[in-house]
C-alpha cells in the first residue's frame, strides 16, 4: 500500500492497491477458479457498474469457455452512502437453472447488496453459486459472509479507481484509492 496522493486530483488520497499489486492477484484468482471449476465452466455474472473492469481482466486468466452475464443493482444512486434498499436495475438474460454461477463483485462492503443478490440468483436454481469479490472493507459487514474468493481486504475507507466511481467519476484509475471528499459510508 502506497501512501502517495493518487493522480494529483485534491479528492484522491492514498493508493490502497496499486496497478500491479491488482494485476497479479487477478491472475491469482483465474488460476484458483480454472483449478476450481475445471470440470464445470461457471457462468460469470458481474455486477454492473464497478466489476465490469474486474470482470474483463478477470475472465483471461480464467481457462475455461466461461460464458458471461451481467446484473445491474443499486443501492446508491451518485451518493456515497447506501440508501439501504437494494432494487435490480438490469436483471440477467440467461437462465441459471443447473448452472455454476460465479457472482463478481468490485467491493463488499455491508454486505446487503452481495445478500440480495445471492437470495435472487439462489431462487433460479443454479447448480451452485459463489462469490468472486475484488475487495472487501474490513469492519462494514453487517454479518459474516460466505465469499469463496476475495482479491483485497481494505480498510474501512471510502475507496475509487479500478470500476468504483463517486458519480460516475474515477472508474477509469488502473489502481484504488481512497477518495476524500465522501463521507466513509457503506456501499
Amino acid at each position: 500500500m502506497s501512501s502517495e496522493p493518487a493522480a494529483g486530483d485534491p479528492h484522491l488520497g492514498a493508493v490502497v492497491v496499486d496497478a500491479d499489486a491488482l494485476q497479479a492477484r487477478i491472475a491469482e484468482l483465474g488460476a484458483e477458479i480454472t483449478r476450481d471449476y475445471h470440470d464445470r465452466p461457471p457462468l460469470l455474472v458481474g455486477v454492473l457498474k464497478g466489476a465490469f473492469v474486474f470482470m474483463a481482466d478477470l475472465a483471461r486468466h480464467v481457462d475455461l469457455p466461461v460464458e458471461f452475464d451481467f446484473m445491474a443493482v443499486s443501492s446508491y444512486g451518485s451518493a456515497t452512502k447506501t440508501s439501504g434498499v437494494v432494487r435490480i436495475v438490469k436483471d440477467l438474460d440467461l437462465d441459471l437453472s443447473g448452472r455454476h454461477v460465479l457472482i463478481v463483485e468490485d467491493i463488499i462492503d455491508s454486505g446487503l447488496t452481495l445478500s440480495y443478490l445471492q437470495k435472487n440468483l439462489l431462487a433460479r436454481e443454479p447448480a451452485s453459486l459463489e462469490v468472486c469479490a475484488l475487495l472487501v472493507r474490513e469492519g462494514k459487514q453487517r454479518r459474516e459472509l460466505d465469499l469463496r474468493y476475495v482479491g483485497f481486504r481494505i480498510p474501512p475507507d471510502f475507496v475509487v479507481g479500478y470500476g468504483l466511481d463517486v458519480a460516475e467519476r474515477y472508474r477509469n484509475l488502473p489502481y484504488v484509492c481512497v477518495y476524500r471528499d465522501g463521507e466513509s459510508s457503506v456501499r
